[in-house]
C-alpha cells in the first residue's frame, strides 16, 4: 500500500527536533513515514524512535517503508494515548516529539475514506477506521447540535442555514455520500458565498471531520502527555493546519513559558512559578513561499517548537 504524504515544513521540524545519535524520539503522527525516516536516519543506528498513528493504513505503509530499522517501534493508536504506548514499549522519556497535526494528504486523495467534497464517496472521515462515520452525524443530530458543531469546528458563518438544509434533506433521504452532502451544502449557502473563492463546503467537512475525530481534545491531551515524557532538554515541534489547532498549542506552550504571576506590585514572589521552557520561535515558524507554491496544502501550516528546561 503507498500512503503518500508530502510533509510540511520538513526541513525546519527536522532541524528543530535536534536529532542526535544515541537519544529517543516520538513521531505521534508517522503518516507516509516521512519525518520519521528522517529521524532514524539522524540516529544512526543508536537511540530508538517509536512512530504512533491511528490509521491502521499509515502503520502498514510506514512498517514497510522503514523495515530496514530495527530502533524503530510501531504503535497503532492515537498520540494522546502516547504515554500508555511508550511505557508498553519501555519507553519512559523522550529527547524529542513530533505531532504533524490534521488530516493527511493520503486521507484527502483516497476518496473511499470520505474526507474530500472532490470526489463522490461514502460519508465516513475516520482516521482511525473505528467508530461513528461522518454520516452518522449528519443524519442522526439535532439541528442545533449540527450547528454547534460547523459553528465551533469550523467557524462557519452559515451553520445554522447549513443545518436546517441538512435536516431537510435528510427527511426525503439519508445521507451517505460526500457529494450528497457538498451539494447541500452548496444549496443551503446565500449565492454570495456560491460565487466566492473556494467551496463552499470547506468549512462543513472540516468541522464534521474535527467532529468525529474529536481532534481539538485529542490535541490538548496529546500536549499534555508529550510534556509529561520529555526530558529535560527535550523539544516538542507541532505542525498545525488551521486556527483552532494552533490557538490551543500556542496557548499550551506559552502557559509552559510563564513565569511569576504575582500581581506587579508585590515586592517578592509569592506564587513560586517559574517558567517549564522556552519557545524556539516566538511566533512559530510559516512556510516559504516557494514551498507554499510546490505544495497549495503547506499555505495554513504553522510550526511551534517547545523546549523544557
Amino acid at each position: 500500500m503507498e500512503f503518500v504524504h508530502k510533509p510540511v515544513l520538513f526541513a525546519e521540524t527536522i532541524a528543530a527536533l535536534d536529532v542526535r545519535p544515541g537519544r529517543t524520539y516520538i513521531d505521534g503522527t508517522v503518516g507516509g513515514g516521512g519525518h520519521a525516516l528522517a529521524i532514524l536516519q539522524g540516529l544512526g543506528g543508536q537511540g530508538r524512535l517509536l512512530a504512533i498513528d491511528q490509521d491502521p493504513d499509515a502503520i502498514a505503509a510506514a512498517g514497510e517503508r522503514l523495515k530496514d530499522f530495527s530502533n524503530l517501534s510501531l504503535a497503532r493508536g492515537n498520540f494522546s494515548q502516547m504515554a500508555e504506548l511508550a511505557q508498553a514499549r519501555g519507553i519512559g522519556a523522550a529527547d524529542g516529539i513530533l505531532l504533524d497535526i490534521g488530516v493527511s494528504s493520503h486521507q484527502l486523495d483516497d476518496g473511499a475514506r470520505g474526507f474530500s467534497y472532490h470526489q463522490d464517496a461514502p460519508l465516513d472521515m475516520r482516521m482511525s477506521q473505528q467508530g461513528p462515520t461522518a454520516a452518522e452525524l449528519v443524519n442522526h443530530l439535532a439541528p442545533a447540535e449540527l450547528a454547534g458543531i460547523l459553528l465551533r469546528y469550523g467557524e462557519e458563518k452559515s451553520a445554522r442555514r447549513i443545518a436546517q438544509g441538512i435536516c431537510r434533506a435528510r427527511e426525503q433521504a439519508p445521507i451517505t455520500t460526500t457529494g450528497q452532502l457538498a451539494e447541500i451544502v452548496r444549496q443551503s449557502v446565500p449565492a454570495a458565498v456560491r460565487r466566492a473563492e473556494g467551496h463552499p463546503a470547506r468549512r462543513t467537512f472540516q468541522a464534521l471531520r474535527i467532529a468525529v475525530n474529536g481532534e481539538l481534545d485529542r490535541l490538548t491531551e496529546g500536549l499534555a502527555a508529550a510534556f509529561g515524557l520529555l526530558n529535560p532538554g527535550g523539544r516538542l515541534a507541532v505542525i498545525s493546519f488551521h486556527s483552532l489547532e494552533d490557538r490551543i498549542v500556542k496557548r499550551q506552550m506559552a502557559q509552559w513559558c510563564q513565569g511569576c504571576t504575582c500581581p506587579k506590585d508585590f515586592p517578592v514572589c509569592v506564587c513560586g512559578n517559574k517558567p517549564k521552557g522556552r519557545l524556539l520561535y516566538k511566533r512559530g515558524l510559516a512556510p516559504t513561499e516557494q514551498e507554499q507554491r510546490e505544495n497549495p496544502r503547506a499555505r495554513s501550516a504553522r510550526l511551534r517548537v517547545f523546549e523544557k528546561f
